[in-house]
């Protein structure tokens, strides 16, 4: 596979109530490329939000769900999850201005 740049390593925010609630503890969680890897997924998260210090990142791989319709079987795509703890003296990121 080619090199991931860092714009391709997140993918899209977690909006959940409990991602929601951890962001007042500077904790965010965001869905990443499956193959990304911790270092890739700070310097990602440090470059597209400016003023952010990334203090560490938990990574979770979310496993295909059997799913069923009618007499069809499938599977759902493989996820990964990636938990960013910022530093105190950090800038907030500003996914949702208004919540």
């Amino acid at each position: 596979m080619a090199a991931l740049e860092y714009y391709d390593v997140i993918l899209k925010p977690v909006i959940t109530e409990k991602s929601m609630n951890g962001m007042s503890e500077k904790k965010y969680t965001f869905y990443v490329h499956p193959e990304a890897n911790k270092p890739q997924i700070k310097n990602a998260v440090e470059k597209m939000f400016e003023g952010t210090k990334v203090k560490r990142v938990n990574t979770i791989t979310c496993r295909p769900v059997k799913k069923r319709r009618g007499m069809t079987i499938g599977y759902t795509a493989k996820r990964k999850k990636a938990v960013v703890f910022l530093t105190e003296d950090s800038k907030d990121i500003e996914l949702f201005g208004a919540l």
